[in-house]
Formats: C-alpha cells, sequence, structure tokens
C-alpha cells in the first residue's frame, strides 16, 4: 500500500496525449488500487515545491502543485524515497491553501 510522502518512479501519461514516460511522483494517497500522485519534475523554472539532492531526489528538482492525477498502482515501477515529515507538512499546507475558499 502506497502512502503519503512515499516518491515513487511511476508511468506517466502526459495531459495532451496518451503516450506515457517514467517520472517520479509524490504519492498523496492509494485507494482501491488507485493512486493518487503529484508530478515531479527536473524543470527549476516551473512553479511549486523545491525537492533537493539531499532530501533524496536524484537532482534537484520541484514538485508540480498544478499536476495532480490518478494511476493505476500497476504503473508504480518502484518505490525511490520518502519525503521528511517537515516537507510532507510543507505539501500539505501548499494544498490547503490552494483549496481555500476566497
Amino acid at each position: 500500500m502506497h502512502k503519503f510522502g512515499e516518491i515513487v518512479l511511476s508511468e506517466v501519461q502526459f495531459v495532451d496525449t496518451f503516450e506515457t514516460k517514467l517520472r517520479p511522483s509524490l504519492v498523496l494517497f492509494e485507494e482501491f488500487g488507485n493512486v493518487v500522485v503529484m508530478g515531479i519534475t527536473s524543470n527549476l523554472e516551473m512553479e511549486g515545491i523545491k525537492l533537493t539532492k539531499k532530501e533524496g531526489a536524484i537532482k534537484d528538482s520541484i514538485i508540480k502543485l498544478n499536476y495532480i492525477f490518478t494511476i493505476s498502482k500497476n504503473m508504480i515501477i518502484k518505490p525511490l524515497f520518502n519525503l521528511s515529515k517537515e516537507k510532507m507538512k510543507v505539501v500539505l499546507d501548499e494544498i490547503i491553501k490552494r483549496l481555500k475558499i476566497n
């Protein structure tokens, strides 16, 4: 069972095509064989939450808050590492901030 804070290598489908590519993703939760994840990019020009090599990433990256999607648990190739509790709180705070009604 995949849990919040786990960074996994997964097959990710692109928004504008049916193609998939292997990419790191942050697990938000798993339910009934579906895993809700956030995309991670090494493009440091993108907005999101910084993830560093020191934290476990292969290269400095960005957790993309605007790229949340559901994949089958079968699309997860392998776990990579887990976020610290402090970084998990940063992610949750940013998600909640975006969900608030003005």
